[in-house]
């Protein structure tokens, strides 16, 4: 879509170290007694078994999306269907409207769902297959209340993979997560319920297979779990090693054979249990809002497809008009910007795509804040060399009067209105939002634009749009021949 400039063109100037060594100091003192396993259990347990009597009681916390009503998940809901009819309003007949407005049925179904969703997660070979089975046989049954269990694929199998992205989006869609591991926290996974608590989901830390490490190192992996989280944790052994029971009969012989171990989860099960039974509406509802930002999200993603779409051939028109400006009137180069980098009609314009309406005095606000900015930041200076790295490369081109100028003024303006967009989708939808800045959001913005448009390769595309804008022909092709 191309953006008509009818509008005359306003050129304008822009202007926890405590606690870790207090669990260093504790683990140097097992290992130095660990010739003495039992007693060196016993102190540490006994300690822990302080902690826990004289801490307030922490383990049905949760987080502050338990403190929901009925009429937040309401508010949620329709703050989502706002963006929804905000797209349809912009973009009547986008394919994905029908799908936006179908998972808007379904939340408000959902506020009133008695079934309780429980996802178990974890990285590879934490039990999470094991818990779900045990818990599904000897749990779910004294429930009176419906509970469904989805184990998400494991987590950590590579770093950074996108996976880990896509099953913590899964989980937000959970009343409530067991995240097992089977021992002291990696930084991959401590980040991970760190985000978790983030996104208010609550959960519990589940310390598996506790009975595969001696009763020293079992409570010293504790004691770290509970110094670094402070919240909810539960130890368990969802499948116990087998055990050698030896039995010495009457006659001198001896019998030995492997015992299976009952499962212990006791304490997960009635940690759980107090949970549902004091807390389900909540979780529902907490849950339900979750959906409903997920879901705002999405239809806002859409709706900023669409107004970029509307706002890059206007960025693109301005660029080429500040470029023209600067070439006719060539300057020292730290003063392109003000004289050509931006101007307050394509404030007017790229405001009223995104809803964020303009007068012409506050446009012209904006200008001199940006220009600010930019000097602040040194950018236009850093502009300017970069544009007369790639000219100098041709000498006919390079010396031709204004060519720095006029390139430098077109991939300011570029670099300035394509900051205004990302600024702009970062915003709340709102109609006729006004236009109080936030400088300090506006300036990271400004700066990681600048920086995304830095690789050289996509520099030197743009000098030669802007040679072959600003030369004539005969020099153009010797400029890019």
């Amino acid at each position: 879509m191309v953006v008509k400039l009818q509008r005359p063109i306003l050129v304008g100037g822009l202007g926890l170290s405590f606690s870790l060594w207090m669990l260093d100091s504790w683990h140097e003192s097992i290992v130095q007694v660990s010739e003495f396993g039992l007693l060196s259990a016993l102190a540490v347990g006994g300690g822990l078994w302080l902690f826990q009597k004289n801490r307030p009681k922490a383990n049905l916390e949760q987080p502050d999306s338990l403190l929901v009503e009925r009429a937040d998940v309401e508010s949620a809901i329709a703050k989502a269907e706002a963006v929804i009819n905000q797209l349809a309003q912009e973009a009547e007949n986008h394919t994905a409207l029908g799908n936006l407005r179908e998972q808007v049925t379904q939340l408000l179904l959902e506020i009133d769902r008695q079934e309780i969703k429980l996802a178990v997660t974890g990285g590879k070979s934490a039990g999470k297959t094991t818990l779900i089975e045990v818990l599904k046989s000897s749990w779910q049954e004294e429930l009176q209340q419906k509970i469904s269990f989805q184990e998400t694929a494991p987590l950590f199998i590579k770093a950074g993979d996108k996976l880990d992205i896509d099953v913590l989006v899964e989980v937000q869609k959970s009343d409530f997560v067991l995240f097992l591991t089977n021992g002291d926290l990696t930084d991959s996974e401590f980040q991970t319920l760190q985000q978790l608590k983030a996104a208010n989901q609550p959960n519990i830390l589940v310390f598996n297979k506790q009975d595969q490490y001696l009763p020293d190192e079992r409570a010293s992996i504790l004691l770290s779990l509970k110094q670094r989280m402070q919240e909810n944790l539960v130890a368990t052994s969802a499948s116990p090693i087998p055990i050698k029971v030896r039995k010495h009969e009457t006659d001198g012989t001896v019998q030995e054979w492997l015992e299976q171990p009952a499962p212990d989860i006791q304490p997960l099960k009635q940690q759980l249990s107090e949970i549902l039974a004091k807390q389900s509406q909540k979780l529902v509802w907490a849950t339900t809002i979750r959906k409903a930002k997920l879901l705002k999200a999405e239809a806002k993603n859409w709706l900023n497809d669409i107004r970029r779409d509307r706002a890059t051939p206007a960025i693109e028109q301005y660029q080429w008009i500040a470029a023209a400006a600067a070439f006719a009137n060539p300057v020292p180069a730290l003063d392109v910007l003000a004289n050509a980098a931006i101007n307050a009609q394509m404030v007017m314009d790229l405001g009223n795509i995104y809803q964020q309406k303009f007068s012409l005095e506050q446009a012209q606000t904006v200008v001199g804040t940006m220009g600010s900015l930019m000097l602040k930041l040194g950018l236009v200076e850093l502009s300017t060399k970069a544009v007369s790295t790639v000219l100098k490369s041709n000498a006919v081109t390079f010396v031709a009067g204004g060519v720095v100028q006029g390139v430098s003024a077109a991939y300011l303006t570029r670099v300035a209105g394509l900051s205004l967009v990302e600024y702009f989708q970062q915003q709340e939808i709102a109609l006729d939002s006004g236009n109080n800045l936030n400088l300090e959001k506006l300036r990271q913005t400004l700066q990681n634009v600048f920086q995304q448009n830095q690789q050289m390769a996509s520099l030197q595309g743009f000098v030669k749009q802007g040679v072959k804008r600003l030369l004539p022909e005969v020099a153009v092709e010797k400029a890019v021949g």
